[in-house]
């Protein structure tokens, strides 16, 4: 089971892990990504997230599904915010759910460095001095499945 999901409404990581796994899952676990309040001797009072919205859920869904073949894990829940927030909103949950806690902490593992690498998702850093930076990203390859609808979180 996977549930891949991009939106602009708040996370709740408590109510995506009761939509996973069975009685047969002996681990659960959750990681949260929060905005955090700096970032390279910087203070961050704002993140704001851009994306391909119905092509970020294409990618979150198949790095989930190869997060289930190569761990074993039983259910992937993984949710990406958009739009504006502030610290310490929380900008990213992923939920496993597993017979065993290897597979579910290898799952999540997997899933957070693969969207970090494949994700069409771009924010930028907004800072206490009014300035503000674009940071990484991933850019789809012209012609890719869904490549021409941008949608930017609110502001």
């Amino acid at each position: 089971m996977v549930v891949a999901e991009v939106t602009e409404s708040e996370l709740d990581g408590a109510e995506l892990l009761h939509r996973l796994g069975d009685n047969s899952d002996g681990a659960v676990i959750l990681f949260e990504g929060r905005v955090r309040d700096h970032n390279g001797g910087r203070v961050v009072v704002r993140l704001h997230y851009d994306a391909y919205v119905g092509m970020a859920a294409d990618v979150l869904q198949e790095i989930s599904r190869e997060a289930l073949a190569l761990t074993g894990a039983s259910a992937i829940g993984v949710q990406h915010r958009i739009g504006s927030l502030e610290p310490p909103n929380v900008s990213l949950v992923v939920a496993v759910s597993a017979a065993h806690r290897r597979p579910a902490y290898e799952a999540s593992a997997y899933v957070i460095e693969e969207l970090k690498r494949r994700l069409p998702l771009w924010k930028r850093e907004e800072y206490a001095d009014g300035t503000s930076e674009w940071l990484g990203g991933h850019t789809p390859e012209a012609g890719a499945r869904g490549a021409s609808t941008i949608v930017r979180g609110s502001e």
